[in-house]
């Protein structure tokens, strides 16, 4: 085995045992305890986060932070790494921000000149259009850690009628339209419940026992729609031109069914407290969405299209 071969498979060997001593490398790869030796001091000099422990019972160990393997990239495949996280730039937050500026340099810096050369060239020719957000969310790695690790979080939530603490097992966060949501479990609701990531004002681990959500993601998310607590069953008839509209502003009601002439509905279990946003949204969609379910939703459409009609009927003065 060549030496190169053999370090990088001294990467991976090492990242998987995590604990070692250097017989047990000699003896897996076949080489002398000399020859470890010099491949550990160079897999150190290469950034590989190793600690010595002596004693009876010593050898090594790596630290926490692990190192990926040296991975081959074509030229076509690193410009589209390149060009995937450069698409997250107009968000104003992000779960791995410092790391994701990190990749950016250190895929930019390690390139050939013409790649570079090439990759500038298709900056300015190439973007991924989000709407600029002034509202900062700075617990997006907090939410994704509770969410992979099941964790329940007590966190302060802030609406525009009122603040308050409540406890949420987190079960991923999503952007759209360029702000960022937490879909969680809300022990407060006792149901799913959707949070807007801009509005935690704190979020710290709970003494709260988790429940076992570990079937539940966001790929699945659609099988919650039927809420618990107080919610309410949403249906709403689509034009083509709904249908349009609804899959460019995608709404938070879960099932959107498109029939074969392109018209469509909207269906779902939406929280009577968001029966406001949902009057502004439909009132949006003008003629091409007619809500048939709730009443009261109805009656929140109706209330708001009089105010609008009385704000443009007044006389100017």
């Amino acid at each position: 085995m060549s030496k190169a071969k053999r370090l990088m498979e001294l990467i991976i060997t090492v990242n998987r045992k995590r604990r070692f001593t250097v017989k047990e490398l000699a003896d897996e790869f076949h080489v002398s305890t000399r020859t470890i030796l010099r491949d550990l001091q160079e897999l150190s000099e290469l950034g590989v986060p190793l600690y010595s422990e002596v004693g009876p019972h010593g050898g090594y160990r790596i630290l926490q932070e692990r190192l990926l393997p040296p991975i081959a990239f074509t030229e076509r495949e690193a410009a589209a790494v390149f060009f995937a996280v450069q698409a997250l730039r107009h968000y104003s937050s992000l779960p791995f921000e410092m790391e994701t500026s990190a990749v950016l340099n250190k895929f930019y810096s390690y390139m050939p000149e013409d790649v570079r050369g090439r990759i500038d060239q298709m900056r300015d020719r190439v973007d991924f259009i989000t709407p600029v957000r002034q509202a900062q969310s700075p617990y997006l790695s907090v939410l994704l850690d509770a969410a992979i690790g099941q964790v329940v979080l007590l966190v302060e939530y802030a609406t525009r009628q009122q603040r308050g603490q409540r406890e949420i097992q987190p079960i991923g966060i999503y952007t759209r339209e360029g702000l960022w949501y937490c879909l969680a479990y809300c022990y407060l609701r006792k149901s799913f419940r959707v949070f807007r990531c801009d509005r935690f004002e704190s979020a710290v681990p709970s003494d709260s026992p988790p429940l076992d959500l570990h079937e539940v993601h966001l790929g699945n998310k659609e099988e919650l729609t039927r809420l618990e607590g107080d919610s309410v069953y949403l249906y709403a008839e689509l034009s083509q031109e709904g249908v349009e509209a609804c899959e460019a502003d995608p709404c938070p009601v879960p099932g959107l069914h498109v029939r074969h002439d392109g018209t469509g509905c909207l269906e779902g279990y939406v929280a009577r407290e968001d029966l406001s946003y949902f009057a502004s949204y439909f009132v949006g969609l003008g003629k091409h969405a007619a809500v048939l379910q709730p009443p009261e939703l109805r009656a929140g459409i109706r209330q708001l299209l009089s105010e609008l009609m009385a704000q443009y009927t007044e006389e100017q003065s």
